[in-house]
């Protein structure tokens, strides 16, 4: 593999004049982490392993995590090695880096063509796309088909046995290759496939405690697009190797689904357009099938499952991406088959060719409108791993912000405190400050709009432990407890926002939005009084309707 290199707008050997607003911006950031320059340089020394939350480990109240960057990225990409895709790895990877993109997962679909031929094609692809691009970060990937229920991303580290293992994964666990996906409504083996599904996130955990490959990580995707995920099965997925199952698409992408006057009068953000069938899990209510603001309502339901897995007190992460296969008002189209030829014989579609109008698609280009921003001390590929599954994550829509920095420590304590995806130890009583650094948007999106955040939500949830009912998907004591309105603030700035700790261990989480469209959440306004909405069927402008949410910060209170 070329030798990595730092991003433009953190390698001191730039001129900041050479840097775009945003890359000015997101330099700054990183200097007032204090991790420009040397202090950033490539990660290869950088490991693998979560660095020890200081609360957790230590025993000690308080708590100290390091400064971190975020580095921008996208885990859910296809290509022409996916059999419903268009783009070759090449145009994927330029317009990852025209939009800001530092990281990108490839992440093509399962099947007998991509398990016998593609997945050994594309990691040639991959080894050349790292080499012309050394300023990103590119993994391969897999889309999972999960026995008895939707997707999942599936993805390793850079090293001799990666493409290996997503091979040997692909053709003894998913549910597409096995046939699990034939058995019809009754599907009399749910249990057998559900069983098998935690079998093989448990085969994924030992490839990577035995050193086979260095990291492995797996998200579930657009969970609640058919409704199939059930509660306990995300649980089961979740408690197999909770350090490889890490978390879900908070948002899906096919953002562009519902662009009015594109696809159809009945078109949802995300292709969120289906009703509960015969295989979906038949708990979930029919308005779980749509999005709130561009975001699963598993993720935008303040009080909902999101919130019912954060309540255990174990970190669930969320994300977004673009799930990149059509992009919206593209010109490209599939090639022609050469004779004889089919994915299934070759595993890879014909390269694209351009018609000079617009073809059907429902995605943005990686990075154009969806952003995962994970947190990091160092750069490099593990760098990236070990931030995702310490939970430092937080995600926006149309580029609505340029920084976010969250910090809750406790008053009596001086130290930096704890941050996403963190626990700090305190005692019932503890006077605590949740401090959100908010850098906002420094030039217009993809779209031509300069983003305006008006307002800042935090959310705050009990801690109760484990559920007794595994399919519980609500949290009663989760709500909305502060809004911030921060209409026409410019710049960097820092809200102080002050905490009690009570009886109870809890969480805090945030979220925000251009205030453009919201209205009572769907457990009700005493609990979420201006939260996302459904859109309109057909009449879904994503740059009109963005919103950011970040991952929790725990806090564990000694005695609860």
């Amino acid at each position: 593999m070329t030798e990595q290199q730092l991003p433009v707008w953190a390698d001191p050997s730039v001129s900041p004049d050479a840097l775009d607003p945003q890359g000015v911006s997101r330099r700054g950031l990183l200097r007032r982490a204090g991790l420009f320059g040397a202090a950033f340089a490539l990660g290869s020394a950088a490991t693998s392993r979560t660095p020890a939350l200081a609360a957790g480990d230590s025993g000690r109240l308080g708590g100290e995590d390091p400064r971190l960057a975020y580095l921008v990225g996208d885990h859910h990409i296809h290509s022409v090695y996916s059999h419903d895709a268009k783009y070759t790895f090449s145009q994927l990877a330029a317009k990852g880096a025209e939009y800001g993109l530092d990281w990108m997962v490839f992440t093509e679909h399962s099947n007998f063509g991509h398990a016998d031929f593609g997945a050994a094609m594309e990691h040639g692809e991959i080894l050349k796309a790292r080499a012309q691009n050394p300023r990103q970060l590119i993994f391969q990937g897999l889309e999972w088909y999960i026995p008895a229920a939707e997707h999942c991303t599936v993805f390793t580290a850079p090293g001799p046995h990666e493409v290996d293992v997503l091979t040997r994964f692909e053709s003894a666990y998913d549910g597409k290759l096995l046939a699990y996906d034939k058995g019809g409504p009754a599907d009399a083996d749910t249990a057998r496939n559900e069983a098998h599904a935690v079998k093989a996130v448990k085969w994924l955990a030992q490839q990577r405690r035995s050193g086979y490959v260095d990291d492995v990580l797996v998200l579930a995707n657009h969970p609640m697009r058919l409704g199939i995920d059930s509660p306990h099965e995300m649980r089961a997925w979740r408690d197999a190797a909770p350090e490889i199952m890490i978390g879900m698409e908070g948002a899906p992408g096919a953002q562009g689904a519902a662009i009015p006057g594109w696809r159809g009068a009945t078109s949802i953000r995300g292709e969120y357009e289906n009703k509960p069938s015969a295989q979906s899990w038949p708990g979930y209510p029919a308005d779980a099938y749509l999005t709130y603001g561009g975001f699963d309502w598993a993720t935008a339901t303040v009080g909902g499952l999101w919130d019912s897995m954060l309540a255990e007190g174990r970190l669930f992460s969320v994300t977004t991406n673009s799930d990149a296969h059509r992009i919206v008002f593209d010109t490209w189209k599939n090639g022609d088959w050469r004779p004889g030829q089919t994915f299934d014989n070759t595993g890879k579609l014909p390269d694209p060719v351009n018609t000079d109008s617009p073809q059907p698609g429902s995605d943005f280009w990686p990075g154009q409108f969806s952003r995962t921003h994970v947190g990091v001390t160092r750069y490099g590929y593990r760098a990236v791993m070990s931030g995702m599954r310490a939970g430092r994550v937080w995600l926006d829509h149309g580029h609505l912000l340029d920084g976010l920095d969250v910090r809750l420590t406790r008053d009596r304590d001086r130290g930096r405190g704890v941050t996403l995806g963190g626990r700090l130890r305190v005692r019932k009583g503890d006077r605590l400050t949740l401090n959100v650094t908010v850098t906002t948007a420094s030039r217009p999106n993809p779209q031509g709009i300069l983003p305006e955040l008006a307002h800042v939500d935090v959310i705050r949830g009990a801690v109760r432990g484990p559920v007794a009912d595994r399919d519980d998907w609500k949290a009663p004591d989760t709500r909305v407890v502060r809004t911030e309105d921060v209409s026409g603030r410019k710049g960097t700035y820092t809200l102080r926002v002050p905490l009690t700790a009570g009886e109870e261990s809890f969480y805090v989480r945030l979220r925000g939005s251009d205030g453009n469209r919201h209205g009572a959440g769907y457990l009700g306004a005493s609990v979420d009084p201006h939260g996302p909405v459904p859109h309109a069927p057909g009449d879904g402008d994503p740059w009109a309707d963005t919103w950011f949410y970040s991952n929790p910060v725990f806090v564990d209170v000694e005695g609860s």
